[in-house]
């Protein structure tokens, strides 16, 4: 602890050795002794310092004691500053009712006694520190108080004047005070109220939501945020609620504070560029499925007319020469090809068809996965061979038998391996994969199809599965096709009940297809 500042005492006495011999005294107090030889001295100091007690000397030349004592007491600074008589005529007793009607506190008579004089002075010496220290703490709360109500009323301007509603709640979250624009927002009045505030005035259609979070905030004691409607006097309008909890010095809740501010101008704008993105995207969706169709026209044009022209070229070619048997086969196996490859074309087409206006329906049977792949594989041989592409098998025997159409089933593995046997390079290699997947109580056969040829644009990778959707839709593009097969296979596939996923690493680095399928349960 810092040390009590010492206080000032003042010793006046018009003999030295008087005064020396006060000092000797008082020494022992550890205080600051001031020591005047006149009257005059006397006042001179009392205009530089303030005192704790003065010891006046009564008989004193020019200005005596009570003289002194009298110009002491005239001054309002020092009017109440205690003053002790010294005085060697203690029989004179005129001379001590003169001293105490001039205000004197004490009379001491010479010779004085050391203890009585250290004992005095100390008592004003903690009385003048106590009044200092009064006085300290009074301007203190003087300024406590200016501060409280400068505060408080800073608080009823920003309150009244706020654009936003303020609100105060205790802690069961009753409303104990609402800021004018509060309750115009809400359309009610604090004092006839049910003290609920806000809360009833939420919107039906919101109020379970709301009035949960709410009672979740109060009960959590964490800042709550939330956006609702409410409905006054005929009329609803959206409002942004934001509330924190309110501590006391010692950490403990003793209510809440929070904002309510009108957001509906704010929401009408967001609706209405909602409204708007949403019909610049069903227009963009729009022109960009009227481009695809325009563009699978195009392509449709080109493919149907490729195998035509060779059909037509060579029978007329048939017609007008005449070949050895040698060519004549050979011509009738084109003609026979491209009229294959044209009535694939054809039967895309009207399987999309059904498709859309969903029709299209399965004859559902139990179907071996591993015989039907097998037999695929042998169909595509010729394909296979062509291309000197080599295909490696990995068949599960506990994921054979689903139940679904043979005849559909095969057209998606048909079109799978027929877009990897496409897209795969010479002399490449293809994985044909079935095992058993187990996906909480059910059971699946996952067939994969992995191949190592031209790969996926991760752009395009999304749209695999669309409907006249290709990665070049040109008609100068390097592989034919309507680009039908993987969309016929993702309907298919989910008509089995299944899923389709297509996954590459990106261009150049291949494909891979996994289908789906619920497996037939085994009967126990």
């Amino acid at each position: 602890m810092q040390p009590e500042p010492q206080v000032n005492i003042l010793l006046a006495d018009d003999e030295p050795e008087n005064l020396t011999a006060l000092e000797a005294v008082l020494e022992g107090l550890g205080q600051n002794l001031v020591k005047a030889s006149s009257g005059e001295d006397v006042l001179r100091h009392l205009l530089y310092q303030d005192f704790a007690v003065i010891l006046l000397d009564v008989q004193m030349p020019k200005l005596d004691g009570f003289e002194t004592a009298t110009l002491i007491r005239q001054r309002s600074r020092s009017h109440h500053t205690p003053i002790i008589f010294l005085t060697a005529f203690s029989t004179n007793d005129s001379l001590i009712f003169k001293g105490y009607s001039l205000g004197a506190v004490d009379y001491l008579f010479k010779p004085i006694d050391p203890v009585v004089l250290s004992s005095k002075v100390s008592v004003f010496v903690d009385l003048y520190r106590k009044t200092l220290e009064v006085q300290r703490q009074g301007l203190e709360l003087a300024a406590i108080n200016t501060e409280l109500r400068q505060s408080e009323e800073r608080f009823r301007t920003l309150s009244a004047c706020s654009p936003v509603g303020i609100f105060l709640t205790d802690v069961a979250g009753r409303c104990t005070y609402a800021n004018p624009r509060c309750q115009e927002i809400c359309g009610f009045n604090l004092q006839d109220s049910s003290r609920q505030g806000w809360l009833d005035f939420v919107h039906p259609e919101d109020q379970e939501r709301a009035i949960a979070n709410w009672l979740t905030h109060l009960q959590n004691g964490q800042e709550y945020s939330d956006e609702f409607r409410l409905q006054r006097q005929g009329t609803t309008c959206w409002v942004h609620l934001r509330s924190s909890p309110m501590l006391s010095n010692v950490n403990t809740l003793v209510g809440h504070v929070g904002t309510l501010e009108d957001i509906t101008e704010r929401k009408q704008a967001e609706s209405a560029r909602t409204q708007i993105i949403q019909e610049q995207a069903a227009r963009q969706e729009a022109e960009t499925t009227n481009r695809l169709k325009d563009e699978f026209l195009a392509v449709l044009s080109h493919e149907l007319r490729t195998p035509l022209n060779s059909i037509l070229g060579w029978s007329r070619l048939l017609l007008t020469k005449n070949f050895d048997a040698e060519m004549v086969h050979r011509a009738l196996e084109t003609i026979e090809r491209n009229a294959k490859s044209q009535a694939d074309l054809v039967e895309d087409i009207l399987d999309v068809s059904l498709i859309i206006q969903g029709k299209l329906r399965l004859q559902l049977q139990s179907v071996d996965l591993i015989q039907l792949i097998e037999t695929m594989l042998d169909s595509l041989q010729p394909s296979l061979e062509s291309k000197l592409i080599q295909v490696e098998t990995d068949l599960d025997p506990a994921a054979t038998t689903v139940v679904g159409d043979a005849g559909r089933l095969r057209q998606i593995l048909r079109n799978l391996l027929s877009n990897a046997i496409k897209f795969s390079l010479e002399e490449s290699k293809i994985k044909v994969r079935l095992a058993k997947q187990q996906e909480e109580e059910s059971s699946l056969a996952q067939i994969q199809i992995v191949d190592s040829g031209i790969g996926i644009n991760s752009e395009f990778l999304p749209y695999v599965f669309d409907r006249f959707r290709q990665a070049d839709s040109s008609t100068t593009r390097s592989y034919s096709g309507l680009g039908l097969g993987l969309a016929i296979v993702r309907h298919l596939t989910e008509l089995h009940g299944g899923t389709v996923q297509a996954e590459s690493a990106g261009e150049g680095k291949g494909a891979t297809f996994t289908v789906l399928l619920p497996l037939l349960k085994q009967e126990t």
